[in-house]
């Protein structure tokens, strides 16, 4: 059985009783803060290996939580948004969520999606176990021992699912990978219709190394997915 603790900031006390009941038969330990507030304190005290965050709450709302939980934390981030609004979506992205949810979802679907993360996690420990070292291509170094990002030799802070989609890139240098492969190798998950996160993450990605659309590190090959451009082809 699993023993992987989740934290859910939402204020809904009777969906987080339930989601506990749920989860906790599936094994995991679930805890609850029901503000943003409270899940930040929650976040700095202990650790947990998936956040559960609920974009309307009141006081500070789920974007928010997240833009501070950030500024000390790459902890992956689930982000449930009302009614699956499409600038929940790409604004809980662009902020450093890792995926989202939208609301009402069933419980196999929530459980498919933290299954799908924390897959993602233990492969990447066991990735960042055999790839001690450095990945340097066109400027930008990927420290698997520190998951650090620097570019130019400026150190670029980067979520966990922007670290895994420059290794995924980097990786295949000068080869175009095609968005399913992404999606699986990132997030753990196949494509949906109408599903927008990789790209996000990609357009992050891009923001923080800098450059113009025609300088860019990551090409867009239509049709295709992306390649990060290596200046030796």
């Amino acid at each position: 059985m699993s023993t992987h603790s989740i934290l859910l900031i939402d204020d809904d006390r009777d969906l987080a009783e339930l989601l506990g009941e749920y989860l906790s038969a599936e094994g995991y330990r679930l805890e609850s803060a029901h503000t943003g507030e409270e899940g930040i304190e929650e976040i700095a005290n202990h650790h947990f290996d998936l956040v559960l965050l609920d974009v309307m709450m009141p006081g500070i709302d789920g974007f928010e939580t997240l833009k501070r939980i950030r500024q000390t934390s790459i902890v992956p981030v689930l982000m449930l948004t009302a009614r699956g609004e499409e600038t929940d979506r790409i604004l809980g992205l662009e902020m450093g969520a890792d995926d989202y949810l939208a609301k009402p979802y069933s419980h196999r679907e929530l459980l498919a999606r933290i299954k799908a993360l924390l897959r993602r996690i233990e492969l990447d420990r066991t990735q960042q176990n055999d790839d001690s070292g450095i990945m340097a291509c066109h400027g930008v170094e990927l420290n698997f021992d520190t998951y650090r990002v620097y570019c130019d030799g400026e150190h670029i802070p980067m979520t966990t699912s922007e670290f895994k989609v420059l290794r995924v890139l980097m990786t295949r240098a000068g080869k175009a990978v095609p968005k399913e492969d992404l999606y699986l190798e990132v997030l753990g998950r196949e494509i949906m219709a109408y599903d927008r996160s990789i790209d996000m993450h990609v357009s992050n990605v891009r923001r923080k190394l800098g450059g113009t659309s025609e300088q860019s590190k990551i090409q867009t090959i239509r049709g295709i997915g992306y390649m990060f451009v290596d200046p030796n082809q």
